[in-house]
């Protein structure tokens, strides 16, 4: 087993590009970018050539913290800077078409926020303008480079537990909203803000499902407007199943998450360490019972990386290798616009309290 995980760890390996000498630009300073994609780039040795934020104290503190050396007063003044080639979205969804459509006019390539758009038509319009604009946009859908995901579906390609018959995630969370106040007044929030990464996941899995189903809810005296508990449900022609089921109120005090991935040769199982105590977190867990392979029982993989901040090496990491044509990116924004088409569909179905075919 310690040669075939090596393999998996090789697989799972998150880095910058060696030769990599393309200027990087961020747009937006908020906790997400102080907290993930800049120690992400420190610890990769990517260096940040410029930053800026509508809150330009802001922008300074942070460009101050992490030695970027430009802090910029506005997006069209960073746009203009021609050291810069990769523009780095990280601002609310609904700031985010208008900055990417301008980066694609500046002829920057663009690592692009979760979530992409709102709807559909938005999506399909930026992933157009990209594919006509010939640059490389990719989506910072992380969980796809999360060490215990990303093992996982390794193992499941080299055909470890066989066809797939199941797919479930399930957390049970006490999630600090107020760390966002913006997430405060989203009538749209849990799928659209945080379960769309396994949502993304199950898709990066299974593909498209036929038929998805959905349900949400809210608990007494929560602070969002917004859903905070969800169950989807997802029904695939050739016959996976797939459920996801996220609660943000739990007043258990156990806060869980939790995957498994059931075949007809095996079972992976697995956690998700940095929903444990976010934001400090802790690495994933990850299991894999095969009958390919010599497991005898359930045998641990060692997970040495995690969620935040090692994923965004993997989300920046991908593009650049793409931008330089070494990889195939592995988030690009026409296959996203895919994940927000499921997103919509599990909202019609909420709303409507029926099943949705997509």
């Amino acid at each position: 087993m310690i040669d075939l995980f090596h393999d998996i760890s090789a697989a799972c390996k998150l880095s910058i590009p060696a030769h990599h000498h393309k200027g990087v630009g961020v747009i937006g300073a908020g906790g997400i970018v102080s907290g993930a994609h800049l120690p992400a780039y420190s610890k990769a040795g990517l260096p940040v050539h410029a930053i800026t934020d509508i809150n330009h104290d802001r922008a300074q503190q942070v460009a101050q913290e992490f030695s970027i050396p430009h802090v910029y007063q506005s997006v069209e003044e960073l746009l203009a800077d021609p050291a810069i080639e990769v523009v780095d979205i990280a601002v609310p969804v609904s700031e985010q078409r208008e900055i990417l459509l301008a980066a694609l006019q500046a002829g920057k390539h663009v690592l692009a926020q979760k979530p992409l758009a709102t709807s559909v038509g938005e999506a399909q319009e930026m992933a157009d303008k990209a594919r006509d604009s010939g640059l490389i946009v990719g989506v910072n859908q992380q969980l796809r480079f999360d060490e215990g995901m990303a093992a996982a579906h390794m193992m499941v390609n080299k055909g470890w537990i066989g066809e797939i018959s199941g797919f479930s995630i399930t957390v049970n969370l006490d999630t600090p909203w107020h760390l966002w106040d913006w997430a405060l007044t989203w009538e749209r929030l849990e799928i659209m803000v945080h379960s769309i990464h396994y949502h993304d996941v199950v898709r990066w899995f299974l593909g498209e499902p036929a038929m998805v189903f959905a349900t949400s809810g809210r608990t007494q005296g929560q602070a969002p407007i917004g859903e905070t508990r969800t169950v989807s449900t997802y029904v695939y022609d050739d016959g996976p199943v797939a459920v996801v089921h996220a609660n943000h109120v739990n007043r258990g005090g156990d806060n869980s998450a939790e995957f498994r991935i059931d075949g007809s040769a095996g079972s992976i199982r697995g956690t998700l360490g940095l929903l444990y105590d976010y934001p400090d977190g802790r690495c994933d867990t990850l299991e894999v019972n095969s009958d390919v392979v010599p497991t005898d029982g359930w045998v641990p993989y060692p997970v040495t990386q995690r969620w935040i901040p090692d994923a965004f090496i993997g989300t920046m990491g991908s593009l650049l290798a793409e931008i330089a044509g070494e990889k195939a990116l592995r988030s690009p924004i026409k296959d996203n616009v895919n994940t927000v088409r499921l997103v919509n569909a599990l909202y019609e179905s909420i709303d409507s309290r029926s099943a949705v075919t997509l």
